[in-house]
Formats: C-alpha cells, sequence, structure tokens
C-alpha cells in the first residue's frame, strides 16, 4: 500500500493550517473546526519568521571567543614591512628607484594575498561585510584587539635602510616563509612557497 506524504502548507498558512474561500481553517486540535481570518494567519505566520530570523541573526553575531593568530598574519607584518623599508631606501638610493619601487609592489601584493586568505578563513556575511573577529596579539596575550597590519592599515615611518640591510631583510623573510610552508598544506603552503621565492628573486637579482 503506497504511502500518503502529507501535502505541504498553502502559502499565507502555517504548518497544520487549511485554507478555504474564507481564510484558512485550523483541523488540528480534535477535529474542532476554528476559522482564523487571512490577516491573522498572516500575522502570525510573519510575526514567527521574523523572531526566528532576529535570534538567529543575535547567535550568529555573538562571538565572544579571543583566537589565536592566523599564522599568515606574521608573514603580512613582514611584507608590509619590507615594502615600506623598499620605498624608504629610494631615499639614500636613488638610482635603484626601479628595483625598489618593483620591490614595495610585490611585497604590498604578498600582503594583500595574505590578509585576503586570512579573511577567507575568517569568513564574510551575506552583505560582503566580515564578522567581528578577536584576535590575541602577537605581541601582548592580553591583548583581544584585531589582527595587526590589517588590509591598508598605516605602517610606522622607518628609517631608510642601505641596501645590504634592505636584503637581509629580504632574505630573513625569504626564510621565515619557507619555513612556515613546510608546517602547513593545500593553498596556503603553496602560497607561502612563491612569496618565499619572489623574496629570494627580490634579495638576489633586483638587489644584487
Amino acid at each position: 500500500m503506497p504511502i500518503r506524504h502529507p501535502a505541504p502548507p498553502r502559502a499565507g498558512c502555517t504548518s497544520g493550517i487549511a485554507i478555504d474561500r474564507h481564510g484558512c481553517v485550523d483541523r488540528s486540535s480534535a477535529g474542532h473546526r476554528v476559522t482564523v481570518d487571512r490577516r491573522t494567519a498572516l500575522r502570525i505566520a510573519g510575526g514567527g519568521t521574523v523572531g526566528a530570523f532576529m535570534l538567529g541573526a543575535a547567535i550568529g553575531c555573538t562571538d565572544d571567543t579571543v583566537y589565536e593568530p592566523d599564522p599568515l598574519a606574521a608573514q603580512e607584518v613582514l611584507a608590509r614591512a619590507d615594502a615600506a623599508a623598499a620605498t624608504a631606501a629610494i631615499v639614500l638610493t636613488p638610482q635603484r628607484h626601479a628595483a625598489l619601487t618593483t620591490i614595495a609592489s610585490e611585497r604590498t601584493e604578498h600582503a594583500d594575498a595574505l590578509r585576503a586568505e586570512i579573511n577567507r578563513v575568517i569568513g564574510v556575511f551575506g552583505d560582503g561585510t566580515t564578522p567581528t573577529h578577536r584576535t590575541r596579539s602577537m605581541d601582548t596575550p592580553t591583548d583581544t584587539g584585531s589582527a595587526p597590519a590589517a588590509s591598508g592599515a598605516a605602517v610606522p615611518p622607518v628609517a631608510p635602510p642601505t641596501i645590504d640591510q634592505l636584503r637581509d631583510r629580504l632574505a630573513a623573510s625569504q626564510q621565515s616563509a619557507a619555513d612556515l610552508a613546510r608546517t602547513l598544506s593545500g593553498y596556503r603552503a603553496g602560497l607561502l612557497a612563491s612569496i618565499s621565492a619572489a623574496c629570494a628573486t627580490e634579495a638576489g637579482v633586483l638587489l644584487a
């Protein structure tokens, strides 16, 4: 004998309430016929929907967790600092303007790519905004501010480095990215490996 599935509720009526030409009729109470006008039924259904939505939004937006810093955050800080150092170095070595500008641009791109990956893990709301994500500072364990050096954040002025000093900075960044890449996998490992290779080229070729 085939199983008969109950019909889905009609538009404008909540589950368990059928509709006829007079409005919605509740047949769920031991066969008693209670007439509910269409406006009342819509108000009941709408109120339940709004209430559920507001409760879900409140739960989804409340997050008191203080997260550990994303392992890529330190690499973003290095990249933005290297970009600032390369720009500052132009003052001391204007004849290397082209190479230094290229390095500053590449390291900024590295920082932006790292930040995009960090934000991807945090998630994005439907309207494009990011949720509040309290992150423990990499410097002070009790700090509950956001991750340092977020995309577009201003980098403090740095003293113009010499070419040798900038080369050493890039070499250190290259090694740091390579070391972290070995502890990760997938896209993140590939991103760090690419950044490490670019730093090696900047230090060994552009600043040779």
